[in-house]
C-alpha cells in the first residue's frame, strides 16, 4: 500500500509517498509559497507512483477523535468545531483535505490526529480547574500535540539506547517554530506541555505559551479589542517574537541578535530555556526519576548552544553533557558524557513515518472489519 503523507504549512507543502508495510520512501517533494493547494497538488508526483491513500498529520478534533480515522463528514465537522482552538492548523488541514479529495476521488483520506499519543495521560493530568460543564459539553481539557513526533522519539530513543521502552523514563523535547515537551514513561505519554490548544506550554516562535487568561481579559477590556484582534496578536506577534522584537521569532535570528548585543533577544532565549528546564525537572518528578532527555525539531536538532543551556545545572538529576559531542556531528547521536547517569540525545524527527504507520493500521483494520 502506497501512502502519500503531506505536511501542510500556511504557505508550504512537503510530502512523502511511503510504501507500507516496508516503509520504503518512494518519492518526496517540497513546495514553497503555496497560495492554491489545488494547483500545487497537481504538481505532486502522483503520476509517477500509484497512491492508495493520503494520510494527514491532523491536529485537533476534540475528545471523540483522539486517534486515527478515515476522513468523512463527521471528522471534517469535528475539525470545524475545534477550529477556534487551533485556527491556523485546522484551517490548513481542512483546506488540504478538501483539495486532495478533489484531486484523488475515491482514494481514502486518513487523519492521524496529533492528540492520539497523549490519550494515555491520566485523568488528573488532563483536567483543568473549570466547571465540569466546560469539560463535558465543550471538551475543555488538556489534549497535547506533536504526538507523532513524541511517539517517534520514544521509540527511537529506546532503540538507540538498546533498552526496552518498558521501564524507560524519557523527556522528549520537540523544539522548533512550534515547541512542546512530553513526559514518556514505559513508552507512553503521561504528561505534555501543550494543553487545550497548541498555544499553551512553551513559548513558540510567534505564538504565546502559558499565559494567565485574566491578562487577556484585562487588555481586551482596556483597549476594546475584539476576539479576532487578540487572536491575531497571540498567534502572530507573541512568543519568542514578542519577547525578542525579532520578527518571526526564529531562534537562528534571535541568536544573531544576541551576538549583536540585543538584550531583548537574550531575554527571549533565557525565558525559553528556563521553561524547558522547569519542564524537565517537573517531568522527572512526575515519572519518579529520569533516564533520558531527547532533543528533536529544527531547534532541538541544530542548536548546540540551546541544548547546552537547557542541560546546564541539571547535574543534580544526573545530567552531564559532553561538550564536544554536543557541538559536533549530525543525525541521531548521544550527547551525554560517558559517565552521565541520564542519557542526552539528539534525534532527527520523522513524524511522517508515524503517520504512515497509523494510517496503514487504520486501513488494515477497516479492511478486516469489512471482510
Amino acid at each position: 500500500m502506497n501512502i502519500l503523507v503531506p505536511n501542510l504549512g500556511s504557505t508550504s507543502l512537503k510530502y512523502r509517498i511511503v510504501a507500507m508495510p516496508s516503509e520504503e520512501v518512494l518519492t518526496k517533494g517540497h513546495f514553497e509559497r503555496v497560495s492554491d493547494y489545488d494547483e500545487v497538488i497537481s504538481k505532486v508526483a502522483l503520476g509517477e507512483v500509484k497512491v492508495d491513500a493520503v494520510a494527514f498529520k491532523a491536529v485537533h478534533a476534540g475528545p471523540k477523535y483522539q486517534g486515527t480515522f478515515v476522513v468523512d463528514d463527521a471528522v471534517m465537522a469535528a475539525q470545524e468545531e475545534f477550529l477556534g482552538a487551533a485556527p491556523a492548523h485546522n484551517a490548513i488541514y481542512l483546506t488540504g483535505m478538501r483539495a486532495f479529495a478533489r484531486a484523488l476521488p475515491g482514494v481514502p483520506l486518513v487523519a492521524a490526529f496529533e492528540t492520539e499519543y497523549h490519550a494515555t495521560m491520566p485523568e488528573y493530568a488532563v483536567r483543568y480547574g473549570v466547571p465540569s460543564d466546560w469539560h463535558d459539553r465543550f471538551g475543555v481539557r488538556r489534549y497535547g500535540f506533536h504526538g507523532a513526533s513524541h511517539r517517534f522519539i520514544a521509540e527511537r530513543v529506546a532503540e538507540l539506547l538498546g533498552v526496552p521502552a518498558e521501564g524507560l523514563r524519557l523527556v522528549s523535547c520537540h523544539l522548533g517554530g512550534s515547541s512542546s515537551m512530553c513526559a514518556v514513561k514505559d513508552g507512553r505519554s503521561i504528561d505534555t506541555s501543550m494543553g487545550f490548544s497548541p498555544q499553551s506550554g512553551l513559548e513558540n516562535a510567534a505564538r504565546h505559551g502559558d499565559l494567565d487568561v485574566f491578562a487577556v481579559l484585562y487588555v481586551m477590556e482596556r483597549n476594546g479589542w475584539t476576539i479576532d484582534e487578540v487572536r491575531r496578536q497571540l498567534s502572530r506577534v507573541s512568543g519568542l517574537a514578542g519577547l525578542s522584537n525579532v520578527p518571526g521569532g526564529d531562534v537562528r535570528d534571535i541568536e544573531k541578535a544576541i551576538a549583536g548585543g540585543s538584550a531583548a533577544a537574550r531575554l527571549a532565549l533565557d525565558v525559553f530555556v528556563y521553561e524547558i528546564r522547569k519542564y524537565i525537572g517537573a517531568y522527572a518528578v512526575a515519572m519518579g526519576g529520569l533516564d533520558a532527555i531527547a532533543f528533536t525539531g529544527g531547534i532541538g536538532e541544530n542548536s548546540p548552544r540551546l541544548r547546552a543551556e537547557c542541560c546546564a545545572g541539571l547535574g543534580f538529576l544526573g545530567v552531564e553533557l559532553d561538550a564536544a559531542a554536543n557541538g559536533n556531528g549530525s543525525g541521531d547521536r548521544l550527547l551525554s558524557a560517558p559517565g552521565s547517569r541520564v542519557k542526552v540525545l539528539a534525534v532527527a524527527a520523522n513524524e511522517e513515518i508515524i503517520v504512515a504507520r497509523r494510517a496503514y493500521a487504520c486501513l488494515q483494520a477497516r479492511l478486516t472489519t469489512v471482510g
